[in-house]
């Protein structure tokens, strides 16, 4: 069965290298039309215990103690571990969104792919609005925000969010601490693919899904154009590459190359496989070779590219 959660941010920036401009996409929480194929189940089953490699019951118990004494006025403190909610909307709302966005992802996200929770426990702070936002981050960490959208803030151990722009950077968000606790060498494309693929997902037959988004446009934009990477040049960027000119391209496809792999049931074996090789194959190319049985990568880039251009979105 598929249950379809709709979390994509009200508008994100789009920033394909010589492709596209800015550009707005709207999304609320409502349910969307289309729903994905394929499916596939994690290689194996993680105990509760392994699952609670983090912080101890006493230690988040007590940092749990130290938020609710400087908790400002009007705000709700929920507990999903490994993280923490807190929020100034309606406590209903606030509870809400601990419950069917953070813990919903945290319970999906460790049966496919996750053994360990992260070594810290990280808050993650619900703004209402963009004045909530804004004031708070300064009152609260003194930081002046440099996206509308939100920020992990290292040194606060803190996601930093103006939920009024929906749940899709939160999701995105929460798959990043994970992947630092069970992959520490993970390099960016398959960091960030994995976790932009769920910025718009769902729930089908109890595993995390990701949906189309509005990453689509811009790389169907650069396929038609021929500026999409090869797979093994894509793989092998270094983080200050993938992070620096073409970063939206770079998010694009390597998110796309995510979801076909989920679409094809191949997603939760790869990163099993990846994370078993990553001595040999820090790059994650052969293994993603090997886990698709091709021989000519090429070919398969031109199957993958045809693809992609056949999807839609919305």
């Amino acid at each position: 069965m598929t249950r379809r959660r709709w979390v994509a941010p009200v508008a994100v920036l789009l920033a394909l290298v010589g492709l596209a401009a800015l550009a707005l996409v709207g999304a609320g929480e409502k349910p969307s039309s289309s729903a994905p194929a394929g499916h596939e189940t994690a290689s194996g089953t993680t105990s509760p215990s392994a699952q609670r490699a983090g912080p101890t019951d006493a230690e988040f118990d007590a940092h749990v103690r130290a938020l609710r004494d400087r908790l400002p006025e009007g705000f709700t403190l929920c507990v999903a571990r490994p993280f923490v909610v807190l929020g100034d909307e309606d406590a209903d709302t606030v509870r809400r969104r601990s419950d069917g966005t953070v813990r919903w992802a945290v319970e999906l996200l460790r049966k496919d792919f996750f053994e360990k929770d992260p070594a810290e426990i990280i808050d993650i702070w619900l703004f209402r609005d963009k004045s909530s936002y804004t004031a708070h981050a300064a009152q609260l960490f003194g930081d002046t925000p440099d996206t509308p959208f939100g920020y992990y803030s290292a040194r606060h151990k803190a996601l930093v969010m103006n939920i009024r722009t929906g749940g899709g950077t939160l999701v995105h968000e929460i798959v990043h601490p994970f992947l630092r606790a069970n992959f520490p060498a993970c390099p960016s494309w398959f960091d960030e693919g994995l976790a932009s693929l769920y910025e718009q997902s769902g729930e089908r037959d109890g595993h995390i899904v990701g949906y189309t988004n509005w990453r689509l446009a811009g790389l169907q934009k650069a396929v038609r154009a021929g500026k999409a990477l090869r797979f093994e040049r894509l793989c092998g960027l270094t983080r200050d590459e993938f992070y620096g000119e073409g970063s939206g391209l770079h998010y694009a496809q390597a998110r796309y190359l995510c979801y076909w792999l989920q679409q094809h049931g191949r997603l939760v074996k790869f990163y099993h496989a990846f994370v078993a090789a990553q001595k040999d194959d820090p790059t994650g190319y052969k293994t993603l070779v090997k886990v698709l049985g091709e021989d000519d990568m090429d070919a398969f880039q031109t199957r993958w590219q045809a693809w992609v251009l056949k999807l839609r979105y919305p």
